[in-house]
């Protein structure tokens, strides 16, 4: 059991980080969310890994939940954290990819968390519909709504996210198109 959580985290960690820190704009945030998610995911590892069809979505959905749970108890922290950050420079991060998280800062929570699960997680509408608790009409309109809002502050970048891309099978468990 032991050996699967290891291999499970290993498998997982990197990419749910990024998709946390593109969603929050925050790698700090990101990663302590990511790490109390698989803390409590490592808890639950007998029952997780039978019942739940998707581990790494329920992994992602409770890092997203603690992420926003976290700006909640912490606003006045947030405020001076956005008013005094400067994009830092993160090994293994492009420029391009710190200029698609910095335009994600400035689109909903809702929009941007759409448009990282759609985009850089490769989930379906119905899959992230599934995640989110929201309708499949919501999703589509989240992402087209943020992809008009990120297209003036990424016009090199607004022609790839209008291309539609190939439906992700349920049982694929390979990295995503875009691995952060």
């Amino acid at each position: 059991m032991d050996r699967d959580f290891d291999a499970f985290y290993a498998a997982t960690y990197r990419r749910i980080v990024g998709q946390i820190y593109a969603m929050t704009g925050s790698l700090h945030e990101a990663e302590d969310s990511v790490q109390e998610a698989y803390a409590r995911a490592w808890q639950r590892w007998a029952k997780l890994s039978v019942e739940h069809g998707d581990p790494e979505a329920w992994v992602r959905t409770v890092a997203a939940r603690l992420a926003v749970s976290s700006w909640r108890k912490a606003v006045n922290r947030l405020k001076a954290h956005r008013r005094d950050h400067r994009a830092a420079e993160v090994s293994g991060m492009n420029p391009d990819h710190l200029a698609v998280v910095a335009a994600l800062r400035r689109i909903s929570a809702d929009q941007r968390r759409a448009i990282v699960l759609y985009h850089y997680a490769g989930l379906s509408i119905e899959e992230i519909a599934s995640e989110t608790g929201a309708l499949p009409s919501a999703v589509k309109a989240r992402l087209a709504r943020g992809r008009r809002a990120l297209a003036p502050h990424l016009t090199e970048f607004a022609d790839s996210l209008d291309e539609p891309r190939p439906p992700r099978s349920s049982a694929q468990t390979q990295p995503s198109r875009r691995e952060i």
